[in-house]
């Protein structure tokens, strides 16, 4: 492994904030991405692998070897901050080769590995350009040129994309994606966008009040939360307490909810997830001669209501139906008039309440 959390805690002076016994490894060549609120815990947790802090308890390892003591410039690892952090009195091609020069590379192979590593993130013509006349994709480019062109141990990006306009972030995403991944080198993202953590990473490992929750693939982190802590955070979701009443059967506020639940015993109380992309939306104002507000009896649970909130978000809509006291929120491309919603019984997941 290349990255070695064990056992590290650390707590602010004043009691707040910080991480608690948090461990984890990242091998050679995997993206981890690592999200949270606010205050979880994710900037500490960046601060001490970087060197910036120490841990109070437990230790961290980069390429086998403890960094107890280890100095932040003695860490061998590339870092890309949110502000870029270019030297605006240097060329393009000079803020690249500075890594090398403070590691006494020759004027001419320093020169020549900052040619290839500019050449990499596609900006050859701006070798001799200041920092300060690219715009802010060309200058995120560089800075993660220069971060790689020593060949670091390991990669450390801190929201390197939230300075981007939205139409340049997912262009990036893709480059980034390529570049870490043609380097073979472990790599650490920090971030705020769910989006961007979901789609760029091998694992994503979820911070909350300074403990991890949950790390996990990404599609095993959207679909299989381990709590209803991280199925909220995580995505848009329906989340419904209830009891399981009968094999297949969870009752809720909402009615009789139709799912599987072999792994629970009855009486077990639950929350269900219901993801608003499989809610499907209803076209029909009458759906069933059940009583109002009771799902259907098969695959599918149906539920008539009062279209409350629509909103057009491009591509899709996102829109919530009333039904008695509760609102279901799905997602649909579908444009004409709903009257209602319905959820497939294997599209539900069950959750310790």
């Amino acid at each position: 492994m290349t990255i070695r959390f064990e056992n590290v805690s650390y707590r602010y002076a004043d009691g707040k904030g910080g991480l608690t016994e948090i461990s984890f490894d990242v091998k050679t060549g995997e993206l981890l991405a690592v999200i949270g609120p606010s205050g979880s815990g994710k900037s500490t947790l960046l601060k001490l692998l970087a060197g910036f802090m120490d841990p109070q308890r437990g230790h961290i390892e980069i390429a086998g070897r403890n960094m107890k003591g280890v100095a932040a410039r003695d860490r061998d690892l590339g870092i890309v901050f949110q502000s870029y952090a270019l030297f605006p009195h240097m060329t393009v091609l000079e803020n690249i080769a500075y890594p090398l020069r403070l590691r006494n590379i020759p004027r001419t192979d320093r020169i020549e590995r900052a040619k290839d590593a500019l050449h990499d993130v596609g900006l050859d013509h701006a070798a001799d350009r200041m920092p300060s006349t690219l715009s802010g994709g060309q200058q995120q480019r560089i800075a993660l040129a220069r971060a790689l062109v020593y060949e670091p141990k390991a990669l450390l990006l801190d929201e390197p994309l939230s300075a981007l306009d939205a139409s340049l972030r997912g262009e990036m995403r893709d480059l980034i994606t390529h570049i870490q991944r043609t380097a073979n080198i472990a790599t650490i993202l920090v971030t705020h966008d769910q989006e961007e953590a979901l789609s760029m990473a091998d694992r994503v490992a979820v911070i909350h009040e300074g403990q991890l929750l949950q790390l996990a693939a990404p599609r095993d982190l959207y679909d299989q939360p381990v709590n209803t802590t991280v199925a909220s955070f995580v995505g848009k979701a329906n989340l419904w307490q209830g009891k399981v009443v009968a094999a297949g059967v969870v009752t809720t506020r909402i009615g009789d909810i139709t799912c599987n639940t072999a792994d629970w015993p009855i009486g077990s109380e639950v929350t269900l997830l219901i993801r608003p992309e499989v809610v499907q939306p209803l076209k029909e104002a009458v759906v069933s001669e059940t009583a109002e507000n009771e799902p259907l009896r098969e695959s599918f649970n149906h539920f008539r209501g009062d279209l409350v909130r629509d909103r057009f978000l491009g591509a899709v809509r996102r829109y919530d139906i009333a039904v008695g006291d509760q609102i279901i929120t799905g997602e649909t491309a579908y444009r004409g008039t709903i009257s209602g919603a319905s959820i497939a019984s294997d599209a539900i997941r069950i959750l310790r309440a």
